[in-house]
């Protein structure tokens, strides 16, 4: 690629004008500003230094350097302190040339024996998921692939939270109210079966709490004392316990949810290459809670619970285990983050989780340390913010989050309204239309999702998202159908898709910008694996179809009578179309053969 040419050849340059071994960090190349002529700009800033001249003069040196000593140099220009670059049209040709074909261009072969862990979906089981779901699951599929494009051996993993508080209050409100229902008497999918006996539990609960502070009661106290919360814990104890009655509900009322989760996993297009869970990860926890205890660096109090001290690391104390035995959160990660590390020594650990668990995961870190574990520094937090809908677009059945299914169905339904109006489906049977629903349904609500920053909060618009105009996941969509149409004319015309060997072969400013565009994509992949972040991904997508679009507006391609501009042409489609579907890929968006 020109730019790692360019970094060896500027490297020698500073070292040959001005006897000063440059750090590649001081080489800072960039595409040029379009209101000036050039491809590629240097920023000279950080070399003045050495060279004890103006920006300008060291631009120039660096100029006359580089267009005496290297080829894929046609001339340069100086503003300021930007040195820009002129790439001959021979290294153009010849990338294009190269690459048209590629099937997984800007991918790089697996090069890490040590592989990165990424965990995502880490859903409770004691209810559905739900829109909070669908971004962490997005964002972890998403960031899984583009790490794997960038070279690295990545672990999907699951760890599903199903032990704990959480779903005794499903089962105890089941086993009162429940009657015998079950997913097939109900209809219900089966984690959202056992999430409206979660609701269930949370109404009747409310109810004890508010008559206690009737009575006088105040709120906290009797939050902790009403009967219902009381009978949940000692379910808990049971099942620590082993004891056969609740471990035989809890299994059967667990199986009922991960059928259900298999189903909006399928749907939404995601998979893991392991599960975990956390009723067996606790396990090792404790054990690792209790081998803190006798190395000293965790203490064990009279109650008998046992807490670490972390006020030295600006934290403050944390509780490992509670005085009943139970355990707690940090317990279960503790033993997950040591299992992990037994099966695979990762080079990192990755953890997609929302932003209100920052300070958790920093806990995690120094409780580890605290252990000896020295590769605890290995683990990172791809923190996210919340990610809501504008009022009364939605509501879900409970009125208080919205279910994947149900959000899914909606953008699906969207979909095909929208489809429907604008006349794309005219020629379709009902199979494929309903397939190019769930496409466009899907793509929509992916890309609307991952184009955002992780860190930041967003407001996702099922319509908006689902715009065939703008940045969209249905626009990158409909330019890849339309690529492929142009393609298939050209084939069923008999025009080969290929460039010509002439040395007269020019470049259109279009071809020229669309050409520089395809030529990022390997950079831009190695970016979003660095900064852990899909929505580099996906806005480079859509201004690779945005300047496709601009290309096929403003010159011709099927009616282009010169061969040499037409075969130029179709190989920058076809180029297009593969890194358009490969971008989408990374995305965990499928890409429609036409529209």
């Amino acid at each position: 690629m020109i730019e790692h040419i360019l970094t060896v050849k500027v490297t020698e340059a500073v070292k040959a004008l001005y006897q000063h071994d440059a750090d590649l960090s001081q080489i800072q190349l960039q595409n040029t500003r379009k209101e000036f002529d050039g491809d590629i700009t240097l920023v000279v800033f950080p070399f003045t230094k050495i060279s004890r001249k103006s920006p300008e003069a060291t631009a120039t040196e660096i100029g006359e350097y580089l267009s005496l000593n290297l080829a894929e140099v046609e001339s340069f220009n100086v503003i300021k302190g930007f040195l820009n670059i002129v790439v001959r049209k021979e290294y153009w040709l010849s990338f294009l040339s190269n690459n048209y074909l590629v099937e997984k261009f800007g991918f790089q072969d697996s090069r890490k024996k040590q592989p990165v862990v990424v965990e995502y979906s880490s859903p409770n089981t004691n209810k559905p998921l739900h829109l909070g779901h669908i971004r962490n699951n997005l964002l972890g599929f998403s960031l899984s692939r583009i790490l794997q494009a960038a070279g690295h051996e990545v672990v999907k993993v699951n760890l599903v939270n199903d032990r704990g508080i959480h779903i005794c209050k499903s089962m105890l409100a089941w086993q009162k109210w429940g009657n015998g229902e079950t997913p097939e008497s109900s209809g219900l999918k089966g984690d959202h079966l056992v999430g409206k006996y979660y609701v269930v539990f949370d109404k009747y609960f409310k109810e004890e709490v508010a008559n206690l502070v009737a009575e006088g009661m105040n709120a906290e106290e009797a939050s902790k004392k009403a009967p219902l919360i009381l009978e949940a814990q000692q379910i808990l104890q049971k099942w620590e316990a082993g004891d056969e009655d609740v471990i035989s509900l809890w299994k059967k009322m667990n199986g009922w949810v991960y059928e259900g989760f298999a189903i909006t996993y399928q749907t939404l297009g995601i998979e893991f290459d392991k599960t975990y869970y956390e009723s067996k990860t606790y396990l090792l926890g404790k054990e690792l809670v209790e081998k803190g205890v006798q190395q000293g660096v965790y203490i064990r109090r009279d109650d008998g619970s046992v807490w670490v001290d972390l006020n030295a690391e600006g934290l403050d104390e944390k509780l490992l285990l509670r005085s009943d035995g139970t355990s707690v959160y940090m317990t279960q990660d503790l033993g997950t983050a040591q299992q992990r590390y037994d099966e695979y020594n990762p080079e990192q650990l990755i953890y997609v989780v929302g932003n209100e668990q920052e300070y958790h995961f920093n806990v995690l870190k120094a409780v580890l340390k605290h252990l000896g574990c020295s590769w605890a520094e290995s683990i990172y937090h791809l923190s996210y913010g919340m990610v809501e809908l504008p009022a009364g677009k939605m509501k879900s059945r409970e009125g208080t989050v919205v279910d994947a299914d149900d959000l899914m169905q909606e953008m699906f339904d969207t979909s095909e309204a929208m489809a429907r109006e604008l006349g794309k489906i005219e020629t379709f049977d009902n199979d494929e239309a309903h397939n190019l629903y769930r496409t466009i349904g899907l793509g929509a609500l992916k890309y609307f999702i991952l184009k955002v920053d992780p860190k930041k909060n967003m407001m996702f618009n099922p319509a908006e998202s689902v715009d065939f105009n703008g940045n969209t996941g249905p626009f990158i969509q409909y330019t890849y159908a339309r690529i492929k149409s142009v393609l298939r004319k050209a084939e069923d015309a008999g025009f080969e898709i290929m460039l010509s060997e002439s040395k007269d072969t020019g470049f259109m400013p279009q071809e020229k910008e669309l050409l520089k565009k395809l030529h990022d994509f390997p950079i831009i992949v190695s970016q979003a694996a660095g900064m852990h972040s899909p929505a580099v991904i996906a806005n480079y997508a859509f201004e690779l179809a945005s300047e496709y679009n601009r290309f096929y507006h403003e010159l011709t391609i099927l009616k282009e009578e010169n061969i040499s501009s037409r075969g130029l042409r179709l190989s920058l489609s076809q180029f297009t179309s593969k890194v358009i579907s490969n971008s989408l890929w990374l995305l965990g968006i499928e890409v429609p053969e036409r529209m």
